[in-house]
């Protein structure tokens, strides 16, 4: 029962000592994660993280770095690849907010000077009430109307 012991505890420890990742930013702004400390051009406050074992304090530099190899720190440049995708897609999904909007103000415009054109050409014009009867607006309501036509004229089509 002793050695399964050992070698349980062993396996639990090994995640441990995988987890030894410096974390800096490098001179581009970008998070740089690696197994080897920043080279020395890093300020001490653009170090975000240390491994545990790490002898070296927050406030002095870190050692020279050794000669570049194949675990060279690399940015992630997916990770990249995908905040650029999605700050392009808000993009593309706020230009078309936009255009509903201003499509939207442009039939509200046209509706309105339609309107307008209506009421002041002098016909009789008639509207629906909340009964479903048919009444004939008199010079009150139709000045009212025309100002109402008027005000979005000028918010929808621009002043005028």
């Amino acid at each position: 029962m002793r050695p399964a012991t050992c070698v349980l505890l062993a396996m639990l420890a090994l995640p441990l000592a995988a987890q030894a990742q410096w974390q800096w930013i490098d001179s581009n702004g970008r998070k740089v994660f690696s197994d080897r400390p920043p080279p020395p051009g890093v300020p001490a406050h653009n170090i975000v993280g240390r491994p545990a074992g790490s002898s070296l304090p927050m406030s002095a530099p870190p050692a020279p770095a050794p000669a570049p190899t194949a675990s060279a720190p690399r940015v992630d440049r997916s990770l990249e690849e995908k905040a650029r995708q999605a700050e392009d897609a808000e993009k593309a999904k706020r230009a078309e907010a936009e255009a509903k909007v201003a499509k939207a103000r442009q039939d509200n415009c046209a509706r309105a000077r339609q309107g307008l054109a209506t009421l002041e050409s002098g016909i009789r014009v008639a509207r629906v009430n909340g009964q479903g009867e048919r009444e004939i607006m008199d010079d009150g309501a139709r000045g009212a109307e025309q100002r109402r036509l008027q005000a979005v004229v000028q918010s929808d089509c621009g002043a005028r």
